[in-house]
């Protein structure tokens, strides 16, 4: 069965330790949103008049500074334009960003057999340090987890996700230096189905979308890994910091693999947090995790109403 990243997580409200670490991260992301947060309030203010000549094109310009993006800052403006009576504009605002997120994201699960996660990205997007937060989080919940280390070109890369493994109690499948990265994810899959594990993780090399071989070669990953059954998730590992130029990466991973989620890693290190709603509105995916800083616990749920708040809500 299907479930949210934030059941995933358990309930936010239950006062229990998971709830304060999710508390603490929503507190640091509104800090990391700051700047985009007071740019924003200050164009939603009291002065803003709809009927100023002027209104819509500095809304507009407020909202492509946060890193918006120009597709999703004109639909925002037309939903605003559309409602006629606006009353407060942040709280509308506030609204139709999350109309455009629509329901929290849902986690993909297989119905027989281990849950097959597949993930992608260019280097230096933080991904390999995601699947092992993301298996420190399943095993936390009391999911085993394989973890399968495709990335077989650098070394440093299957280092470091054995570490996590050890770290967090899960296995990790590798193969030979410079060996084929299909069959790694083959044989984790494999480890995964022959001992009842319940999640596969796969890192994959960190494709550079400009080179067809190794695209080519990340498809042919995927078709290997699909001999065992469907992949249930492909996460596309998106660094918050690049903006807009992470969307062209996107576009391109999409037409290989299929992705079916985003993660949106380094928003601490941006001031631009409209980028998440510009992944959402222009790629048609939703984005599923969010993460901030280099921390085991810096990984959390993407949850539309809190970023809202983050990135629209006032600082009183």
């Amino acid at each position: 069965m299907s479930r949210t990243w934030a059941e995933l997580l358990g309930d936010a409200d239950d006062g229990t330790r998971e709830a304060e670490e999710r508390s603490g991260f929503f507190t640091r992301l509104r800090d990391s949103l700051g700047k985009s947060r007071r740019a924003l309030v200050a164009e939603l203010g009291a002065s803003f008049d709809p009927a100023q000549e002027d209104a819509w094109e500095r809304l507009e310009v407020a909202l492509i500074r946060a890193d918006v993006g120009v597709p999703a800052t004109a639909e925002l403006v037309r939903r605003l334009e559309a409602r006629g009576e606006l009353g407060d504009l942040g709280e509308a605002l506030a609204e139709e960003v999350e109309a455009l997120f629509g329901d929290p994201p849902v986690l993909g699960h297989a119905v027989e057999g281990p849950t097959v996660v597949l993930v992608v990205g260019v280097n230096g997007t933080g991904k390999t340090t995601t699947v092992g937060k993301l298996a420190r989080i399943l095993v936390a919940e009391d999911r085993s987890v394989v973890l399968g280390a495709a990335d077989t070109f650098r070394a440093a890369a299957v280092e470091q996700l054995a570490t996590w493994g050890e770290r967090v109690g899960a296995e990790t499948v590798r193969g030979p230096e410079g060996g084929d990265p299909a069959s790694v994810a083959f044989d984790a899959v494999k480890k995964g189905i022959d001992t009842g594990i319940d999640t596969v993780l796969i890192d994959t090399a960190g494709r550079l979308q400009n080179k067809v071989g190794l695209m080519d070669e990340l498809g042919k990953v995927k078709r290997v890994v699909e001999k065992h059954g469907p992949v249930d998730e492909t996460l596309l590992i998106l660094d918050a910091t690049t903006g807009q130029n992470g969307l062209e990466q996107a576009r391109v991973f999409t037409d290989v693999v299929d992705v079916t989620g985003v993660v949106l890693t380094k928003l601490d290190g941006t001031a631009k947090g409209g980028i998440v709603i510009a992944v959402q509105n222009k790629l048609g995916i939703p984005v599923k995790l969010v993460g901030l800083g280099e921390g085991p616990d810096d990984l959390a749920p993407f949850e539309p109403a809190a970023f809202v708040e983050a990135l629209l809500g006032t600082d009183a």
